[in-house]
């Protein structure tokens, strides 16, 4: 199965919490700026124009957050599931915690305000 949506997440917005997909995402940012982080990379924000991926399976995605606080952030989505398993999995506090040596460290300070 196949699904393509569009996320808007308004300004300052968090976005879904940890989470992780069955399958391999593809996406691209077409409005602001969209902070962005996967279990084993530093978070890294993508901007209006840029894509992204992430692998799916057992790859915790911790933050497709809104770096702005003055703009929304829009961007597509399509999400490729495996056979028989949910698209999106949220992930609780007890696997965080168990995999919390897998996420890259954390930025020591605090983002500048927009």
């Amino acid at each position: 199965m196949v699904e393509v949506a569009t996320v808007d997440v308004p300004p300052g917005g968090a976005g879904a919490p940890p989470h992780r997909h069955s399958g391999p995402v593809f996406g691209y940012v077409t409005e602001g700026e969209m902070l962005f982080e996967l279990e084993g990379e530093s978070e890294r924000v993508i901007g209006t124009g840029e894509a992204f991926w992430e692998p799916g399976g057992d790859v915790i995605h911790y933050q497709a957050a809104n770096n702005r606080t003055d703009i929304r952030c829009r961007f597509v989505v399509m999400m490729i599931c495996a056979p028989g398993a949910p698209m999106l999995t949220f992930v609780d506090e007890e696997e965080l915690r168990a995999r919390a040596h897998l996420r890259a460290p954390r930025p020591a300070t605090a983002k500048p305000a927009r």
